[in-house]
């Protein structure tokens, strides 16, 4: 399905019957422990006519109680009881109330009623030994013992006593119990999401895969809990299966039951799946209704780079940067972006700062300096280029190749500060070093032969050099070794032996020069003008 824009997606997502969980999603987030969640979603779905109010007004004033607010927690717990005097839930509400305020005695009373108004109900159990747990665990063990044993005399099936022990030996961090128990919950209600969200939980660092197949099947049961496809994309997302995880994001934010953040997660990942246009699509509807939100001016920005639109990317740069609020943290990709921006459009010394800004705020990432090697390249700086080359070699986290690049940054200046000896033969004793230990690491490489040879070639300012005839002679010794490569590589060939005719013509050996000319010619035959010249020159 392609993403035309989001107010489409909803659209669909309020009109597909599969999505139509409404509050009970809220009570599902609360019941796996993330009530910022489940308080968004009750308060949301409150005035929705299939919504239980008592039932949302009882785990909203639970939301509040966790939280430390006695007053709110009791107001919500009130009006679920004005809602429906005969739901249970909220007298256990006002009993754990008293109980935090010191009032045992009155708890007591209230969660008494409680039982009274639901006897069979063993959630109603579980919820006062949850609130003599909360209250004071190490205090009430007696009390959270003796209502969860009344709990499973009511229904041993309920899957809430099994999900509330597997929290207490959660909190004990022993994770392979509480795995156990959640187990337990959702084998006697094979759709009781909760269970299945914290058993998945509870494996992930030791099996993503388990955590995963767990989701998948839940999922599949459940295909109408925001939860249990919020907590899929999740479980996707860290652990790096991004394609995945946004494949789970754009079912999951046809759920009208989704939330804002889980929006900007599914742009965020289009963009890392390389689909720029959906991504920015999608982060321009967003910044529509939230003009402020940072993250989406980074991917409307990161998109146009990534689509190498440059002028437009630069539009995008503009607003994202320009945002001076104290609370946006800039991260090296963002800066090392917007120089390979910059240098693109030609605006090389503008570059260069960006590519500094990244490695100050990510020193320990030094693959950085070598995006700084190339911007100083670029530039045409190539002193910077190869000094930046250099500090990455330093650091010691460099391969083979990365010792080649270095001989050839070096190439460039001693090519390029002829006027300048005392850099110029800095340069290339640095050259000759590391092309040297390149050989040494691989010495079946005839581009690093070539890389030394040049390099004493770049040095030559009126005369041939006699280490650049050296290195000639051993690339050539090498190349034929395979009498095959004076065709595969002829430009080798003809650049060796060009090189070391010219040196023996400087010396005044005409006879050796018309020699190495002349196997010039057999690998270059159509070359009338060297004929030329030999027949010429040298007879």
């Amino acid at each position: 399905m392609k993403l035309k824009s989001l107010a489409v997606l909803l659209a669909v997502g309020y009109t597909v019957s599969s999505f139509a969980q409404g509050y009970k999603d809220g009570v599902e987030y609360v019941k796996v422990n993330l009530p910022e969640e489940g308080k968004i979603l009750l308060v949301r779905n409150m005035n929705n006519p299939e919504t239980n109010k008592a039932e949302a007004n009882y785990y909203l004033g639970r939301i509040e109680l966790s939280e430390g607010n006695k007053a709110e927690a009791k107001k919500y717990f009130d009006t679920g009881v004005s809602n429906n005097p005969n739901f249970a839930l909220n007298y256990v509400g006002l009993g754990a109330y008293e109980l935090v305020s010191g009032n045992e005695k009155a708890a007591k009373e209230l969660f008494k009623k409680a039982t009274g108004l639901a006897k069979k109900d063993a959630e109603v159990y579980v919820e006062i030994a949850r609130s003599y747990y909360k209250a004071n665990a190490t205090k009430y063990t007696k009390e959270i013992d003796d209502y969860i044993v009344k709990a499973k005399k009511t229904d041993k099936t309920n899957p809430d006593i099994y999900l509330f022990e597997g929290e207490m030996l959660a909190d004990k961090e022993d994770w392979g119990a509480a795995a156990g128990y959640y187990e337990m919950a959702f084998n006697f209600d094979r759709e009781y999401v909760p269970a299945y969200v914290n058993y998945a939980s509870t494996y992930f660092n030791v099996s993503p895969k388990v955590a995963i197949e767990t989701l998948n099947g839940l999922v599949q049961r459940k295909p109408q809990s925001a939860l249990a496809q919020n907590r899929l994309a999740e479980t996707y997302y860290r652990d790096n299966q991004l394609t995945n995880s946004a494949k789970i994001y754009r079912d999951y934010i046809n759920n009208p039951n989704h939330f804002k953040k889980d929006e900007e997660r599914f742009a965020v990942l289009l963009y890392f799946g390389e689909n720029y246009d959906e991504a920015y699509g999608l982060s321009s509807t967003i910044l529509a209704e939230n003009p402020n939100s940072f993250l989406m001016k980074r991917i409307q920005f990161l998109s146009k780079a990534g689509k190498k639109e440059y002028e437009k990317a630069l539009e995008h740069a503009k607003t994202f940067f320009g945002d001076n609020d104290p609370k946006n943290v800039y991260s090296a990709n963002d800066y090392t972006t917007y120089g390979e921006v910059l240098k693109e459009l030609g605006q090389d010394s503008l570059a260069i700062i960006q590519y500094e800004k990244a490695i100050e705020i990510n020193p320990d990432k030094v693959e950085l300096l070598k995006d700084l090697s190339s911007a100083y390249n670029h530039a045409k700086e190539y002193v910077k280029s190869a000094e930046a080359y250099q500090r990455f070699i330093d650091s010691g986290d460099y391969k083979t190749n990365d010792l080649y690049v270095l001989a050839g940054r070096y190439m460039t200046v001693v090519a390029t500060e002829k006027e300048n000896l005392e850099v110029m033969n800095d340069a290339l004793a640095k050259g000759i070093k590391y092309i040297n230990m390149a050989i040494e690491k691989v010495p079946d490489d005839y581009r690093l032969l070539q890389r030394k040879a040049r390099l004493y070639m770049a040095s030559d300012r009126d005369a041939k050099d006699q280490n650049g005839f050296d290195a000639n002679m051993q690339l050539l010794e090498f190349m034929d070794k395979d009498p095959e490569n004076k065709t595969k590589y002829a430009d080798v060939y003809k650049e060796s032996y060009g090189y070391i005719a010219g040196c023996y013509l400087q010396n005044g050996d005409k006879d050796k020069a018309k020699e190495y000319y002349n196997m010039y010619l057999e690998v270059d035959p159509e070359n009338d003008a060297l004929r030329d010249y030999i027949n010429n020159n040298l007879k």
